[in-house]
């Protein structure tokens, strides 16, 4: 079975649906164009691609924090089960259960990890912060053993366990997960992955950008490929892993020597070629 080009799964239920999405910053520069997304309720979808090529943006057009980046929303629309997201502000769509964890971790660095977390639970009912900060201290102990230690002092590891578990404190149906292996040595890109694992079977719904394919891949069930702000590919992990050809091209996860570097700039001239076979 091949993977689509370009083509959006539909699900009877999605939890998340993007449509037509067009995106620019400024006056002509349009990071997305036309990209259509379906996220099924309870699933992890994997947002694969290189740099530029549109996967923050798409996340940002989710959470509705895109104009504080210069962005805007040129056309299409965003639903979250069935309700329209794309013009709510970012604290409202919180509140409706979709929460982003940005690039580069951004935790309060002079608040302790309990107040960090604490910070996270307002968007939520009174009721539900106890349980929700039960659940992030059984996903990441490390954080009740330094619940009283200042965030910037934590490793690198530990500040993007405590960025994640500060998003689940508002007790999300959507997460958004931007980048969560960067920087990571490869004994905690593999415990990232099983963190995002476990955070789906608990119930909740991930959008999973990722440039280190091999990872997010292992976790997601489905994917997409975003190559100059177009969806390129779409299809179940399976489909992806099926593909001799979408494995030489995206499984390599991050550059890891500099012929690979260079090559790397290649991967979109390729691919295209590779979608033209596919389609014609």
């Amino acid at each position: 079975m091949g993977v689509s080009c370009g083509c959006v799964e539909r699900h009877d239920h999605a939890v998340l649906t993007v449509t037509d999405l067009t995106v620019r910053y400024g006056r002509a520069v349009h990071a997305l164009q036309g990209v259509s997304l379906e996220v099924p309720d309870g699933a992890v979808v994997a947002v694969l691609g290189g740099n530029g090529a549109g996967k923050s943006t798409l996340l940002r057009a989710i959470s509705g924090t895109l104009r504080l980046h210069r962005g805007t929303i040129d056309a299409g629309e965003i639903t979250l089960q069935g309700r329209r997201i794309d013009q709510l502000d970012p604290a409202t769509i919180v509140r409706s259960g979709v929460v982003q964890v940005p690039e580069g971790r951004q935790v309060f660095a002079q608040m302790t990890v309990a107040d960090n977390l604490r910070a996270g639970g307002l968007a939520a009912a009174p009721e539900r912060r106890a349980p929700a900060r039960e659940r992030v201290l059984d996903l990441f102990p490390v954080l009740a053993q330094r619940r009283g230690q200042r965030a910037g002092l934590l490793s690198g590891g530990e500040q993007q366990m405590l960025s994640i578990g500060r998003a689940l404190m508002s007790d999300p149906k959507l997460l958004l997960l931007d980048e969560p292996s960067l920087g990571l040595a490869p004994r905690l890109v593999t415990r990232i992955g099983e963190i995002v694992a476990e955070i789906n079977d608990q119930g909740t719904a991930v959008v999973l950008v990722e440039q280190n394919a091999t990872m997010a891949l292992r976790v997601a069930g489905h994917a997409a490929v975003l190559e100059v702000g177009r969806v390129a590919l779409a299809g179940t992990t399976e489909q992806f892993a099926d593909s001799d050809e979408i494995a030489r091209l995206y499984l390599g996860g991050h550059a890891e020597s500099e012929e690979q570097a260079r090559v790397e700039a290649d991967r979109a001239a390729t691919s295209r070629r590779t979608l033209s076979r596919w389609s014609g």
